[in-house]
């Protein structure tokens, strides 16, 4: 549950922000976050579906000076960050179009005023290289 993943070159990224509802803590959603991702990974999960892995982050109330640009005064509302890794756009939403997935997804929708999903196509990626031996 708590491993390194490995995402493969070429694979599409979905990136959904959900915004909490004022008063709802993160400890309030984890149930139903948690039920949710447990859904996709053993449903959707390789050949059943095309679920690569995910991620699930919680908005630690930091904006970067360095990395912004644009005004970054402004707070920004409470919220979950998931990120899941796919096969395909298609195979994301089939997915997401099942009766078993839409019924967790529904109760985390609850504590929400907004969730946003958008899908990215990969471009680069990369770690560090180890560098030669002297």
């Amino acid at each position: 549950m708590f491993h390194p993943v490995s995402i493969p070159f070429g694979c599409k990224m979905l990136f959904n922000e959900v915004k909490l509802k004022p008063g709802v803590t993160i400890e309030q959603v984890e149930l139903a976050l948690g039920e949710m991702c447990n859904v996709v990974k053993n449903t959707y999960g390789g050949d059943k579906g095309g679920f690569i892995a995910g991620q699930v982050y919680k908005f630690a109330g930091f904006v970067s000076d360095e990395g912004s640009v644009g005004s970054t005064g402004a707070a920004a509302q409470d919220h979950i960050a998931i990120v899941t890794y796919w096969k395909s756009f298609e195979e994301h939403e089939k997915s997401h179009a099942d009766t078993v997935f839409n019924e967790k997804f529904a109760a985390l929708a609850k504590m929400c005023t907004e969730s946003r999903e958008l899908g990215y196509e990969m471009l680069w990626q990369g770690e560090p290289e180890d560098e030669p031996a002297a």
